[in-house]
């Protein structure tokens, strides 16, 4: 079953967003335009209502229906790039052999006089820990090292029935386990805007090939800003779905109730359709959602002929944790001239807080580890990937998965493997279900005052190849707010005792009376049973700074909401600057209005140019 793509000059007025007008409960401080402005590298400018950029997927859809050229020419001029800048940025394991084929193909439909689907001749890169049937699916890791599939993964299939080619399979952190695609078992792969620099992680090889024009959109997987912080780091649109909209069959599971498969592209209509082509309910995935998917692209608007506020009334929280202490001034400087640029567009911006943040990070780890060790005990040797043959099976056991797995993937099976231990499972698997239930309940009951939340999409730009490699604790705050730790192979309990202390007294002051005890205790017990295995196999110092940064993105896993991240700025770095990545997070299946809002955002921003100097 195929939708009907529309242009966007065609689409609904953005007065049709449904607004809520109740009063506020949270704290809120208004911020105004000037002073929220200040100090921002790309200042936002009056709204000027020009047509919109033109979205990839539409123009090569346009171009093949008026026959000014063939899916052959397109699929090869792609194919040219790729091989080009791939030396350079090493976003790809994979290259199909079939593009071309595929691409002849829909020539032939186009001179039968077919219709054409609605994906027809777009080019796509897939995550390599997504299941391909014609190309080899590794998961970044050496233990599934030439492993092909029998099947494709379910948003795979409905790609290949929309018509696009599958290009080839993107580099990533070893399993998603990482936020720099420095963990991958094969390559690291380079930001297109400087390539001394990280892409981000753990999706990194797909929002580069997207920002280096390697492909049209691709695939990503997002368990803790896997899919927002690359995009962020490259420049791109990257957007995370809600939990069970896409479904998870075919995806190699890292931690199930937090894995979502999600998209890139160069605009937020390319990355609307995507959505659209793979949303639905799937029989082979009882967590995906049979709630209806809308035909995301309707959601897109003209701004020719509209008025100077296409958003006026619509209520935005921007997370004042998220603009404090451990995350550079340049990033708080943009992100506070989008919200400015937002408020010109007649939204009403007030800055609201959720202390329930600091607790985010070690609820994560605590949840996505346990459930990767209990995933990854499939890879064995003998089941799936490479195996190390010897004469017991014990030792095939210890060596194929010693020998297969990284540094990485091993420290979170060990920590996960800690955690459910007898003993431990009460303490700290169910405690942190606990928090993550809180985390919840706070996001939902901010929706009901704001239409939309904003925040940072990281604390930085993208940093450089090498620079947190043996820093695991700054890494792992990476996940969602990097910052940065010291090395320090002398730390003492005390330096952990003293880091608890302080964060159990922050989140007394920060909770309701009731959720003091349960904060308590869980901050206690969870954090220590994350972070002390880390600390003395790594003898690395955890500075309370660090953890305060640790606290974006992984929240949005937790509470299974959407979140949509669109370039807004640049900050020094480069030869040309460094892009930065607005997030906007909406309630549960309303990705329509994030991209609607995302949509006028990106179109009305002036004096911002993401293309990277590669692409020049």
């Amino acid at each position: 079953m195929h939708f009907v793509i529309q242009n966007p000059r065609l689409l609904l007025h953005p007065r049709s967003l449904p607004l809520q007008f109740i009063q506020s409960k949270y704290p809120r401080r208004c911020l105004h335009g000037a002073a929220a402005a200040s100090a921002t590298l790309c200042p936002p400018a009056a709204p000027v209502f020009a047509v919109p950029p033109t979205s990839e997927i539409l123009s090569i859809r346009g171009s093949l229906l008026s026959g000014r050229r063939k899916a052959a020419e397109i699929a090869g001029e792609y194919l040219d790039r790729l091989h080009k800048v791939e030396p350079q940025i090493r976003s790809f394991l994979h290259v199909s052999e079939t593009a071309m084929r595929e691409a002849e193909e829909l020539d032939r439909m186009v001179a039968g006089g077919k219709e054409l689907p609605p994906l027809a001749g777009v080019l796509v890169g897939v995550k390599d820990n997504i299941c391909t049937l014609d190309m080899p699916s590794t998961g970044g890791s050496k233990i599934l090292e030439g492993y092909r599939p029998a099947f494709d993964a379910t948003a795979v299939r409905k790609l290949r029935e929309a018509g696009a080619i599958v290009l080839g399979k993107t580099n990533l952190d070893e399993f998603g386990m990482g936020s720099s695609t420095e963990g991958s078992g094969f390559q690291v792969t380079a930001n297109p805007w400087d390539l001394s620099r990280v892409p981000g992680g753990s999706s990194g090889g797909s929002a580069a090939a997207v920002s280096a024009k390697q492909c049209v959109i691709s695939l990503g997987s997002d368990t803790g800003g896997s899919v927002r912080q690359p995009a962020s780091f490259c420049g791109v649109v990257g957007m995370k779905p809600t939990y069970g909209r896409v479904s998870r069959y075919g995806l190699m599971a890292y931690a199930s109730s937090l894995d979502v498969i999600g998209c890139f592209g160069s605009s937020v209509a390319d990355a609307a359709i995507l959505l659209n082509v793979i949303s639905g309910h799937d029989r082979l995935d009882s967590t995906s959602s049979k709630q209806e998917v809308p035909d995301f692209a309707k959601e897109l608007v003209s701004l020719n002929n509209v008025d100077s506020k296409p958003l006026n009334g619509l209520r935005v929280g921007l997370i004042k944790e998220t603009i404090g202490e451990g995350v550079g001034i340049g990033i708080v400087s943009v992100v506070k001239a989008a919200a400015s640029h937002l408020e010109q567009l007649g939204c009403e911006l007030t800055e609201i807080s959720l202390p329930s943040f600091s607790l985010g990070l070690p609820a994560y780890y605590i949840l996505a580890s346990s459930e990767a060790s209990s995933n990854l005990s499939r890879y064995d040797g003998v089941r799936y990937g490479n195996q190390v043959p010897t004469e017991e099976l014990s030792s095939l056991y210890c060596n194929s998965r010693g020998n297969g797995f990284g540094t990485e993937v091993k420290m979170r099976i060990l920590m996960g493997t800690y955690a459910l231990s007898a003993g431990y499972y009460e303490a700290y698997y169910k405690r942190a279900q606990q928090v993550r239930t809180l985390i919840q309940k706070r996001f939902k009951d901010a929706m009901i005052d704001n239409d939309i939340l904003i925040s940072p999409a990281a604390p930085s730009a993208a940093y450089k190849i090498g620079e947190k490699t043996n820093d695991p604790l700054a890494m792992y705050a990476g996940d969602i707010m990097t910052a940065r730790a010291k090395q320090n192979r002398g730390i003492g309990r005390l330096v952990l005792l003293s880091w608890l202390s302080r964060t159990v007294h922050r989140g007394k002051a920060a909770c309701a009376s009731s959720c003091v005890p349960l904060v308590q205790e869980v901050v206690q017990l969870v954090v220590c049973a994350v972070f002390a295995l880390t600390t003395c196999l790594y003898g690395c110092e955890m500075s309370g700074r660090m953890m305060v940064a640790a606290r974006l993105v992984v929240n949005v896993n937790l509470a299974g909401l959407p979140a949509l991240v669109l370039p807004c700025g640049f900050v020094e770095g480069g030869s040309v600057g460094l892009p930065v990545g607005l997030q906007m997070i909406a309630g549960a299946f309303n990705e329509d209005k994030l991209f609607r809002v995302g949509h006028i955002f990106e179109q009305t921003l002036q004096n911002c140019r993401f293309v990277p100097p590669i692409c020049e």
